[in-house]
Order: C-alpha cells, then sequence, then structure tokens
C-alpha cells in the first residue's frame, strides 16, 4: 500500500474517533486544568498511565516546543499555560481543531499546523528546544524518519521526550484475549496491519476510528535515537488498565525515553 494512502486512512480514522469524543486521547483539558498549570500545577503522560517525570522537561518557561502527532487539546495547551511558545503538529484535523478550540477559550497561543510526523521539512533546522512525542509511532510505517527530524529540528541539547509501544504488543490476537483465550503468540515482528488485513477489514477499521498500526523494533525505537544523534538520558515502562487489554496483566504494554540530542 502506498505511503500517502496510510497517512491519509490515519487522518480519518483519528478524526472520527476525534468526533465521536470516546477516547481518552480526543478529551480537552478544561479551564480548571489550564489555570491550574498556570501556576505550575501540571502533568503530562507519553504512555497510558504514568506521569513524566517533571525534571525531563527541563525549563519550559519561553521553551520552543513541538507537540508531535500529539493533537487533540490536551498535551500542547497544558505546556502553552505552563509558559512554553507550542507548535502543535498532526495529521488528525479534528485533533488539531481542538488543541485550537482550548487556545480560543484559555487566551493561549498555540501554532496548529497539519502533517505528517516523518516530515517535518517546513521547520527549519534547530527550531525548537524540546519535541513532545506521545505513543503515536504506531501509526508510522517507519520510525527511523520520525527520530532523524526530531533530531534536526532539535537544537544541540534539546530534549526529545517520546513514548511508543513494547513491540512484544503485537506479538498476540488481541480480539481472542478479549474473547477469553489464553495470549498465544500468532504474529511475527515486526508486525503490520496491512500484512493482515483485506481492504474491507481495514476501510472497516478507519470507519470504527482505529487507524493501521505498524510495529517498531527496539533497535528501531531506541537504537535510531541513538543513531539520529541522541543520548538516552531517561527511560520508564508502563501498563494499561486491564480493561484496555488484558495482555497488561502479563507484560508492560509501552515505554518512555527521554533523548537529548547530542
Amino acid at each position: 500500500m502506498d505511503p500517502q494512502d496510510i497517512l491519509e486512512m490515519n487522518g480519518a480514522a483519528w478524526d472520527k474517533q476525534s468526533s465521536d469524543a470516546q477516547s481518552p486521547w480526543t478529551q480537552p483539558v478544561s479551564s480548571a486544568d489550564i489555570q491550574r498549570a498556570r501556576q505550575g500545577d501540571w502533568a503530562l503522560i507519553l504512555t497510558p498511565t504514568k506521569a513524566v517525570p517533571n525534571h525531563w522537561y527541563g525549563e519550559l518557561r519561553g521553551a520552543r516546543v513541538l507537540t508531535l502527532a500529539s493533537g487533540g487539546g490536551q498535551q500542547a495547551p497544558i505546556l502553552a499555560a505552563a509558559g512554553a511558545d507550542v507548535v502543535s503538529f498532526d495529521y488528525s484535523r479534528v485533533q488539531l481543531e481542538k488543541d485550537a478550540a482550548v487556545a480560543a477559550r484559555d487566551g493561549l497561543s498555540i501554532r496548529c499546523e497539519q502533517g505528517d510526523m516523518a516530515d517535518l521539512s517546513r521547520f527549519a533546522t534547530g527550531s525548537f528546544d524540546l519535541v513532545f512525542h506521545p505513543v503515536s509511532n504506531v501509526f508510522a510505517r517507519s520510525v527511523i524518519p520520525v527520530w532523524q527530524e526530531c533530531a534536526r529540528v532539535l537544537i544541540s541539547g534539546g530534549r526529545l521526550l517520546a513514548g511508543f509501544m513494547n513491540p512484544d504488543f503485537y506479538l498476540f490476537d488481541h480480539e481472542a484475549i478479549e474473547a477469553g483465550a489464553d495470549p498465544v503468540v500468532r504474529f511475527s515482528l515486526p508486525y503490520r496491519d496491512i500484512d493482515h488485513m483485506n481492504e474491507r477489514e481495514m476501510q472497516e477499521r478507519i470507519s470504527q476510528g482505529g487507524g493501521l498500526e505498524f510495529s517498531h523494533s527496539l533497535q528501531d525505537q531506541i537504537g535510531g535515537q541513538i543513531d539520529a544523534g541522541f543520548t538516552l538520558a531517561g527511560f520508564y515502562e508502563d501498563r494499561w488498565s486491564d480493561a484496555a487489554t488484558p495482555l497488561n496483566r502479563h507484560m508492560p504494554t509501552s515505554m518512555a525515553t527521554l533523548a537529548i540530542k547530542s
């Protein structure tokens, strides 16, 4: 399948999911949340549940921050309220509209731009001090260009805060597990939805607000950051609730890294 077709389908899926407003990743923060953030009381997540350590951010006031594939009226508004100069970059128009709506409601300055997380060519080299990139590169066919572009647009000493899925998550048939079956390895890695779904199944997934996903090896996720010129300075694993995936009872399903541009 053509990469642009995948990009368009995933954009449509997130527009659908965000319009339905049932996903926790599409619920804008409240004005009360913004007010607390202005007073220094705030926390964000890169993975499903665990808060990012405060020291990962460095000095935020006046920092130029790119929230990457992170629309939805959540992270970008909080970072702007905390004093950062924020650009929200996402392929979902509806998710970006939520960032813009929170900014208008609460008097924040957020620049919203639509685009592919693997192509940041509109931004000059060294444009940002920090990139905030929560779990979303599962929708990118290759993660290597994402890390390379992040490294390019960051200043020397700039910070990349990234969340991503444990690749082992994709070994299993999650529909069977949800139906009560024990976790049994079914797929090989790297996993790609497009290898296991026909056109009708893909269109049905999109119509339900689910994107086409790709697993990425730890060599690409972590080694790819190092190869792009980053030094890893922080790491943690996280779990969803059992309601989100029964696999949570057996293993951490996601992880996050703090990487500093060398």
